[in-house]
């Protein structure tokens, strides 16, 4: 196998590559960028248009994601799988990654889309440095840009496989991607319907991309990860790699569930108080009349709508940052 398919071994040893461009036997270019940041360009004859970005590791203790693009860029090493897609690979927050830990300082997903410029540290430099890669491997005109940001969630859910698709006024959401995700064994899609600061949202809005969040179970440590089944998203990516999926006209929607952000829960101060488990799972019912959190000023989120869930409520976050997602279900009206 090629010393690059050992892009993670790398990455956690802290160490560059002596050789930063390698070719595989079936002539697949392979090239280290930077630190966890590998790009995959197939032979030209083969290459089917399709400019394709895997990262994960975002947050560094999310290590089943790791462990998939470990596996894909082992097999392209060693010829066993082989592309007709551009690929680039990257493994998102180095420095956590070795550490184990979400992040250091600060969380790397919330500091996209400009907001990287407003604070300092390593994790803003790395953003920034993430979203340059991405800027630079989406240049390319005339071609089709899909973007995975592959992550597994700090706590257990009701729905455990789900994505987050992001929005972008004037453009619509893609019925096709939301077959390809429900193939990929994605069970729920959250339609976002404002502006983020999360990586999959400054592909999705400034790169053109089709671009999603995907949530693929609770997190554990290396070597860990039975209990998290990305056996459909594995053999779809595989696929997407090689050029072979199937007609996504026939998947239809199925079985998928769809919602939409009602409202976002800010916290705003010290005093912000969340009225929920600790231990409370994504996408927990809420019912009417509930007090879902305080803060100061007798500000209260009083729960309103019929059907709401909770996604992602974490009382830990910074002020002025979003303590958890207050979701609704959704139709696919709107779908392009």
């Amino acid at each position: 196998m090629l010393a690059l398919g050992k892009l993670l071994e790398l990455t956690l040893a802290g160490r560059e590559p002596a050789e930063k461009t390698q070719l595989t036997v079936e002539g697949v270019r392979m090239r280290w960028l930077s630190e966890g940041a590998l790009e995959v360009r197939p032979p030209e004859a083969r290459d089917n248009g399709l400019d394709l970005l895997l990262s994960a590791g975002i947050h560094g203790n999310e290590t089943a994601p790791i462990e998939l693009l470990d596996r894909l860029l082992h097999d392209i090493a060693r010829g066993d799988l082989k592309p007709r897609a551009r690929i680039l690979f990257l493994f998102g927050n180095p420095e956590a990654i070795r550490k184990g830990e979400r992040f250091v300082e600060q969380d790397v997903n919330r500091l996209f889309n400009g907001r990287h410029e407003q604070t300092s540290g390593s994790e803003a430099i790395r953003a920034c440095e993430l979203e340059r890669l991405a800027a630079s491997f989406f240049s390319l005109p005339g071609r089709q840009r899909l973007h995975y940001d592959l992550h597994t969630a700090i706590r257990g859910s009701k729905i455990e496989q789900f994505a987050l698709y992001p929005w972008k006024e004037g453009r619509q959401h893609s019925r096709r991607e939301l077959a390809r995700l429900r193939a990929a064994g994605m069970e729920a899609v959250l339609l976002q319907n404002k502006p983020s600061i999360v990586f999959s949202s400054y592909t999705y809005d400034k790169l053109d991309a089709e671009a999603f969040t995907l949530e693929l179970g609770k997190a554990r440590p290396f070597g860990q990860n039975d209990g998290v089944n990305v056996s459909l998203l594995e053999t779809r990516l595989k696929q997407i790699i090689e050029g072979n999926e199937p007609d996504l006209a026939a998947e239809g929607l199925d079985g998928l569930q769809l919602f939409s952000v009602a409202r976002e829960i800010i916290k705003h101060s010290d005093a912000f108080r969340l009225n929920l488990p600790a231990d409370i799972e994504n996408f927990s019912e809420l019912d009417v009349g509930y007090v879902l959190a305080e803060d100061l000023a007798n500000t209260r989120w009083v729960i309103e709508e019929q059907g709401a869930r909770i996604i992602f409520p974490n009382p830990k976050v910074k002020n002025g940052l979003r303590a958890g997602i207050l979701i609704v279900p959704a139709t696919d009206e709107n779908l392009a």
